[in-house]
């Protein structure tokens, strides 16, 4: 029931695709994650995907639709089941929202990160 300083949190790694877990609610982790790159091309079969931008810009590529592209303070929702790729020119920190156990990775057979607890 205390506060939690984002920007203190993301100081405290340096690595890109790594989310790292800063609260837990109704089975959900909240987690600050650093984008630099381009991520996999993948989906979620059993849960939306939720992306909040903290700083930088990130874009949102789909299979089977325009991109999108979003800043600080915006959020993207990407619904369960579509295949998606985030991608960051520059490094962005970003807040995610899944469901506890959910692989990072989806299905894109890429081993997922960890999810350390910060």
């Amino acid at each position: 029931m205390k506060p939690i300083n984002l920007a203190e949190k993301l100081t405290l790694f340096d690595s890109h695709w790594d989310p790292k877990v800063v609260a837990t609610y109704n089975g959900n982790d909240v987690m600050v994650v650093k984008f630099e790159g381009e991520f996999p091309f993948h989906k979620h079969d059993d849960t939306d995907d939720f992306f909040l931008v903290i700083s930088g810009q990130v874009t949102i590529d789909y299979d089977d639709a325009d991109s999108v592209i979003f800043g600080p303070g915006e959020l993207v929702i990407v619904p369960k089941g579509q295949i998606h790729r985030p991608r960051a020119n520059a490094e962005a920190q970003v807040l995610l929202i899944e469901p506890s156990g959910e692989p990072n990775t989806g299905d894109s057979g890429v081993t997922p990160a960890a999810k350390d607890r910060i």
